[in-house]
């Protein structure tokens, strides 16, 4: 993987966020996986870094409404919830990639 991470396209379908990744891989979110790791200041402390987000109050069944690319480095979201405030970076989005060639890559593989 290059040290420039850009996106082909942003797809938001029901149950999932689909990022096709210039580079030709494809990441397959589920919306509340994202939604719980949004790195706004509302949600994660600006200076310790600590969760602010009470998991209990996003729904199971969030979906991502809208989204808006932010420069070229980065993606913000609506929720169904109403959230909007996180900026998502492509080298965020990337490093939380569930597929099972990026949990190898960076050692999250379980087992």
């Amino acid at each position: 993987m290059s040290d420039t991470i850009e996106t082909d396209s942003i797809q938001l379908n029901t149950g999932s966020v689909v990022i096709q990744w210039k580079d030709r891989h494809r990441s397959i979110y589920s919306p509340r996986f994202l939604r719980l790791r949004c790195p706004c200041a509302g949600c994660v402390d600006e200076w310790s870094g600590a969760a602010l987000l009470d998991t209990s109050k996003v729904p199971e069944n969030v979906e991502g409404v809208d989204s808006i690319l932010v420069g070229s480095y980065a993606v913000q979201f609506l929720w169904s919830d109403a959230h909007y405030t996180g900026i998502y970076t492509f080298k965020f989005l990337r490093s939380l990639c569930p597929c099972e060639v990026c949990s190898l890559e960076t050692g999250q593989a379980e087992g």
